[in-house]
This record gives structure tokens, sequence and C-alpha cells, in this order.
């Protein structure tokens, strides 16, 4: 469990990397049927932005942990990018696109924690 957290603090430094904004991290460990131990999801302001968050978040994820995603999906158009780490799902949005889809309040039951922007 101690990788997942590592990995978690090192996502979201890939994320303030390139000034992605509205961290949440939704703590999915206590609830039945969860795939995964965390969800963290972030938006950026243009595909362009979306694109420069997941590379950081990769590059962190390798140097800091040597951890790779099992897969990465969305690039193509870089509205709604996933990244799975099986233990931790990445999801980096446009904002029109985040509250639509509103992964947040998926599980009413998570435990949410949202991570101050660093401007």
């Amino acid at each position: 469990m101690e990788q997942s957290t590592q990995l978690v603090e090192s996502i979201t430094k890939g994320i303030q990397e390139k000034k992605g904004s509205n961290i949440v991290i939704a703590d999915l460990k206590g609830i039945d049927g969860a795939i995964c131990h965390y969800f963290i999801i972030c938006q950026g302001n243009s595909p362009a932005q979306v694109e420069a968050i997941t590379e950081s978040v990769g590059e962190f994820a390798r140097k800091e942990l040597q951890e790779k995603p099992t897969a990465v999906a969305g690039l193509e158009n870089a509205q709604w990018v996933a990244m799975d780490y099986t233990d931790v799902m990445v999801h980096i949005f446009l904002p029109d696109f985040r509250e639509y889809y509103d992964l947040e309040h998926l599980w009413d039951d998570a435990t949410l924690t949202h991570i101050p922007d660093l401007d």
C-alpha cells in the first residue's frame, strides 16, 4: 500500500510541474468493487496542456518510482486522458469535459482530498 501512496505523491508533483489545476485525490480503498485504490483527477486549460501534464506525470512516476502506466487512453484529442497505474488511475481533463463526467462524485463514500493550486 505504501507504493500507492508514493505513486500518488509522485503523480501529483508531475501534475503541478505543468500547472495542472483543481487536483482531487479520491481514496477508494474502503469501497467494495472499486477498480483501484486511488483516482487522481485534474485539469488543463488546453489540449496541449493536457498532453504536457500527461507526459510530466509519466516522467515523474518513472524517474522517482520506476513505474510506467499499463495503459494511456485519450491522447488523440487530449480532452480527457486516462492513465492506468493499476492501483492508481489518473484522469486529466479539459474543464468542460471534467464538469460533464463529474468523476469526483461517482463514489459518494470516497474520501476526497483537494490539493490547492500552486499559483
